[in-house]
């Protein structure tokens, strides 16, 4: 029985997916080009009732679990040495403790939501499904989550490295926090770690602590090919235990017969449609046309820092609603063509960051109407190369 409770949990990380979530850069707003991705929610656990392990749970937990997780991780691990082992089976402990169920119960719950919309991006990228684990380890699946250094979102990435791979960053967007364009990310860089060390325990490895550790622990092992075990105790502490905490909670979230925690589900939907948009539009007149409370499209985009959306023809941003019923595709088609009665309610919202220019303005004293904003911001933000502006130009404008 056990055998085929471990194929069966490798069979399911080794999957997959192989369709597409329609995130091409597209240009116009009819029925088709609204894509939908479908987040469906496991049923739920039969054994609920269940309040703490049983004793050979607790003995299966605190036992030798090598060949269990080499079978289960084979994408990741060419072979994992006996002697470490240890260091997972101690998480493995600490994450079956009854203590830790509730965190455990809320992790489930989150990734209803969130783990479809990786394994997609990981199933397009070439990156094991195994990998979607590791983004609770980081951040505890919180898109606004903000680490003592500064890293931020899913999948925890600092602003360089956010850069590096071309994540947005200014007073409107931050795309750490969202899910699409951080895990495209987070793949980019795993993706190219595996292309150098061959290993995806190391590609991990140095996605926590980067690079130059990994490359001077490979150093100080001695070791032509070492895997992971081979260098951990050269590495930083934080890392020796990050890959063993990953390995735990992927084998304890997968194996749940073994470990029955029942999913506490949040707010997020289950099923969402993904749009691109190419104009700026407040996710508050976004809500009113859909007749949801502005806080449901907060959830769902966190990156938009001022709750506006700012997209344009050569470069759309994406838009993420709960899923859009039939009847609704025409209204939310012709509000974002700018032919609904809705329309006024775009600019009314969104007056405190767009200003038209009006006769006898100048960009002085346009900064002194919106405090936080400055003749060189509002130089930088509109592409001007020179102070002198039009009646009727639309200015972007920074308002604190």
């Amino acid at each position: 029985m056990l055998c085929k409770q471990i194929l069966a949990i490798a069979a399911s990380i080794l999957l997959c997916m192989t369709t597409s979530l329609g995130l091409a850069k597209e240009r116009t707003y009819d029925r088709d080009s609204i894509k939908t991705v479908i987040l469906k929610r496991p049923a739920p656990l039969s054994r609920i009732d269940t309040i703490s392990l049983s004793a050979h749970e607790r003995e299966l937990a605190s036992s030798p679990i090598r060949e269990i997780i080499k079978d289960q991780f084979s994408p990741l691990k060419k072979q994992m040495e006996e002697d470490h082992n240890a260091d997972v089976e101690a998480y493995v402990n600490k994450y079956t403790n009854q203590a830790f169920r509730a965190h455990l119960s809320k992790m489930k719950g989150l990734a209803a939501y969130y783990f479809p919309i990786f394994e997609q991006i990981f199933g397009e990228t070439g990156v094991p499904q195994a990998i979607k684990y590791l983004a609770i380890i980081e951040s505890s699946l919180n898109p606004h989550a903000v680490s003592r250094v500064g890293a931020t979102g899913p999948w925890q990435f600092m602003y360089t490295t956010a850069k590096g791979y071309g994540l947005k960053m200014n007073s409107y967007v931050d795309e750490r926090k969202d899910p699409f364009e951080a895990t495209y990310a987070a793949a980019n860089y795993l993706k190219e770690s595996f292309n150098i060390y061959g290993d995806w325990l190391l590609a991990i490895a140095s996605y926590n602590c980067g690079p130059g550790n990994v490359n001077r622990a490979i150093s100080r092992s001695g070791k032509a090919n070492p895997t992971f075990w081979d260098i951990q105790r050269y590495l930083p502490a934080e890392t020796r235990n990050y890959i063993p905490a990953f390995i735990a909670m992927a084998y304890v979230m997968e194996n749940t017969d073994l470990y029955p925690v029942e999913a506490n589900y949040t707010d997020m939907p289950t099923d969402i449609d993904v749009i691109l948009v190419d104009k700026n539009l407040s996710l508050s007149s976004i809500a009113k046309v859909l007749e949801i409370e502005p806080e449901e499209l907060y959830r769902l985009n966190p990156s938009y820092k001022r709750k506006i959306i700012q997209g344009d023809k050569l470069n759309p941003s994406r838009l993420i609603v709960p899923k859009v019923q039939s009847q609704e595709y025409a209204k939310l088609y012709s509000f974002l063509q700018g032919n609904s009665p809705a329309t006024p309610a775009i600019l009314e919202a969104q007056n405190q960051d767009v200003y038209i220019v009006k006769k006898g303005d100048t960009l002085d004293g346009i900064t002194k109407r919106f405090k936080g904003s400055t003749v060189s911001s509002l130089k930088a933000m509109n592409n001007l190369r020179s102070n002198v502006i039009q009646p009727g130009m639309t200015l972007k404008v920074n308002q604190d």
